[in-house]
């Protein structure tokens, strides 16, 4: 099932990276955003690996998980992986789909580009992101 271009748009928008973005600035962020409907047990990120990628939960669950202890269940809206890619840092958590997991995916390289020619997005981000992580990080 496609989303219709204002439901991405408004779903991105609710997100904290993109609270701040203009119109036009979320409708770039929502043009390089992929549509994907995953399967049950899927592992959606692995603990420690390199992020390659931003993940919104549109429907569906996934539970988070640090060593082998799940820690949280995500749910529609939730959202991964913007730590890891914009830090380059590994990623802290596993996370497995539930159930079947319909999500927006955008892609680390195509993002880092958006944000390479949007100083305006950069910097938006830049700043959400500056509030998610811990001040000693």
């Amino acid at each position: 099932m496609r989303l219709h271009k204002d439901t991405k748009a408004r779903l991105i928008r609710s997100l904290p990276l993109f609270a701040d973005c203009t119109s036009t600035e979320i409708a770039e962020v929502a043009a390089i955003a992929d549509e994907l409907v995953l399967r049950p047990a899927r592992v959606l990120a692995r603990e420690s690996a390199e992020g390659r990628e931003f993940v919104v939960i549109v429907s569906g669950t996934a539970t988070v998980h640090r060593g082998r202890e799940p820690i949280a269940t995500l749910e529609p809206g939730d959202f991964f992986g913007e730590i890891a890619l914009l830090t380059g840092k590994p990623r802290t958590a596993t996370v497995i789909a539930r159930t079947a997991v319909q999500a927006l995916v955008i892609e680390g390289h195509a993002f880092m580009t958006l944000l390479e020619h949007s100083p305006g997005i950069r910097a938006k981000v830049e700043s959400a992101l500056a509030e998610r992580l811990p001040s000693a990080g």
